[in-house]
């Protein structure tokens, strides 16, 4: 599989999240800068694929550097990064990132016009760049996805406990761009 970023989709996902930080996600042309991932496992009480496969987290079982998109508590979309060996279900969540592409089209999406908040939570990220179900199973090495390289030096990341969870929610598996003001929530 080819893509634009040298991040080996296969591996853990903690491995993959912390890579994330600073590539450039875009959907037909909209997103921007990665800013903050939380890695999850099958054998990660938190995750959608710990109780096993089901119709509606069957993508994170599938090949990884896919798109795994569900809906959270029946509002928002999500979307994940499906990673390690087909079968495994891990994945990456998408929590946020910093727009640099399409910022009008985000605008109208959202009906928000101030930038910090435009992409800072995965729904919120989700309505901006225009993710639905539509997405969930497609490679993120073809249209509508493209990933660009992060800056050519190393970012700094703030690493914390996952949010918006009540199991292992003490593991240390959320990432963020050290001194990102476009983060869905600081980092204690």
């Amino acid at each position: 599989m080819t893509l634009l970023v040298d991040i080996d989709f296969s591996a853990d996902s903690l491995l993959v999240a912390r890579q994330l930080i600073g590539v450039t996600l875009l959907i037909d042309g909209v997103g921007g800068r990665i800013a903050e991932t939380e890695a999850y496992d099958q054998a990660d009480p938190a995750s959608h694929t710990y109780a096993g496969k089901t119709p509606r987290n069957a993508s994170m079982f599938g090949p990884p550097a896919h798109a795994y998109v569900y809906r959270s508590y029946g509002m928002h979309w999500c979307m994940n990064f499906v990673c390690r060996e087909p079968g495994h279900g891990a994945g990456v969540l998408i929590r946020a990132l910093e727009p640099t592409h399409g910022l009008e089209r985000m605008r109208e999406r959202r009906g928000v016009e101030k930038l910090e908040l435009l992409c800072a939570g995965p729904g919120r990220l989700a309505q901006a760049l225009g993710i639905t179900r539509a997405l969930d199973g497609l490679p993120l090495d073809a249209p509508p996805f493209e990933l660009l390289p992060g800056p050519a030096e190393p970012v700094e990341l703030l690493v914390g406990p996952r949010i918006g969870i009540t199991k292992a929610a003490h593991e240390l598996w959320r990432f963020g761009l050290k001194g990102s003001k476009f983060l869905s929530r600081g980092f204690n």
